[in-house]
């Protein structure tokens, strides 16, 4: 070969080599790999609208109503078992507060709790499953709500055997519940419709020292000489603002104070606060009360301290014991006073004993406004009771 050729040869070679190396396309450098997916947490719900009610207890009943929906159910709290439509304070953990949350049932009730609040809610009844595990409690408040003896279990005040203190006020009731625990020392339940009360209520109350029924309607027949027997330590009894038109046949013994306000009553027989060693306070306000419907007597109790007669129809003013303190009869048909008549004493021992504390008439407070009198006082019933700090005419 000669040189030229040679030298072509060459030539022909290279420019090969680098139109190979024009197409040849350039390595790319390994893309690093994907780490793998996560799950995506779950999005936590969207707090209620205000105005709608929760799709989470409490629901709203399927059923129509015309009543408010339940509140939503709260912030979470610190006690696992708290009711989420109920209020569980930190710094009272035996307290369950569930009241004015619109609330159709009891929720299920802790073991904890002590005290329990359901007021002024829309709860219809007292089933059994919800206290099952509440056998602590010794306060409940259920006050202002829709309860009726018909949707109060047999067996829930069976359980509930350390309660002290019960609050049905303003409920549907149209009788003492049944099956009252023994343990009570407050039984609340008036503004209901109570019509009777079934032998043996309180016959096992012995630590009851508080009984009101007033605002329902209660009647003469309802009473006999052992519906309140039991009742040992009993020291306030309310029936005011019944329908009675006698006296119950027996009140406990150990009574402290007795209403009887806005009845029908009539007359009071002979003796009949004889045996009543502990009574300091009687209200019978708003009754149909006469002269002749109060025997002479009746109401000289050495125990007697505050006394109310008021809008009855009294031509005078009855006898009562030295120690009577306060004494109400506005709103009478009396028309004169005659202190020699009411004084217990005759002026003359007052004064001679003027030193003597248990000879001087204790009344200090005397009310007479809307009746017949016309003023001045006279002057012996100011001779007589010498405490009497104000007379209201």
């Amino acid at each position: 070969m000669t040189h030229f050729g040679y030298i072509l040869s060459i030539c022909l070679i290279l420019s090969t080599v680098v139109h190979c190396q024009r197409r040849q396309p350039k390595p790319k450098a390994p893309k690093p790999s994907k780490p793998p997916k996560l799950p995506k947490p779950p999005k936590p719900p969207k707090p209620p609208k205000p105005g709608k009610a929760m799709v989470s207890d409490p629901t709203e009943p399927s059923h129509v109503t015309t009543l408010p929906p339940p509140l939503p159910p709260g912030p979470m709290s610190v006690f696992p078992d708290c009711p989420r439509e109920c209020k569980c304070p930190p710094d009272y953990p035996n307290a369950l507060y569930c009241d004015s949350r619109n609330l159709r049932i009891v929720p299920i009730i802790p073991p904890r709790i002590h005290y329990l609040y359901l007021q002024n809610n829309f709860i219809e009844g007292l089933p059994e499953r919800a206290f099952r595990n509440a056998t602590e409690i010794k306060w409940i408040n259920l006050d202002n709500n829709r309860i009726s003896n018909q949707k109060v279990d047999k067996e829930v005040f069976t359980i509930l055997n350390k309660l002290l203190f019960l609050y049905m006020d303003r409920n549907k009731l149209n009788g003492v519940p049944p099956n009252l625990p023994s343990s009570l020392e407050q039984l609340r339940l008036s503004r209901n419709q109570i019509s009777k009360i079934p032998s043996g209520s309180f016959s096992k109350m012995e630590n009851l020292t508080l009984l009101d029924l007033h605002h329902n309607k209660l009647s003469d027949s309802v009473f006999n000489k052992n519906t309140f027997k039991g009742l040992k330590s009993l020291m306030q009894l309310n029936l005011a603002h019944n329908s009675l038109k006698k006296m119950p046949p027996i009140v406990p013994q150990h009574i402290f104070q007795l209403f009887l306000d806005k009845n029908q009553i009539k007359e009071i027989p002979n003796n009949y606060f004889k045996g009543l060693h502990h009574l300091a306070f009687l209200r019978l306000n708003f009754n149909q009360l006469t002269d002749q419907g109060i025997p002479n007597g009746l109401f000289n109790v050495s125990t007697l301290l505050d006394l109310h007669l008021s809008n009855n129809k009294l031509n005078s003013i009855p006898m009562f014991n030295t120690k009577l303190e306060h004494l109400y009869l506005s709103h009478n048909h009396i028309e004169k006073i005659n202190g020699t008549e009411i004084c217990p004493w005759t002026l003359d021992n007052i004064a001679l004993h003027a030193h003597d504390f248990e000879m001087i008439p204790r009344l200090r407070y005397l009310r007479l406004d809307g009746n017949a009198l016309a003023p001045p006082i006279p002057m012996d019933i100011r001779m007589c009771f010498r405490l009497l700090q104000a007379i209201v005419v």
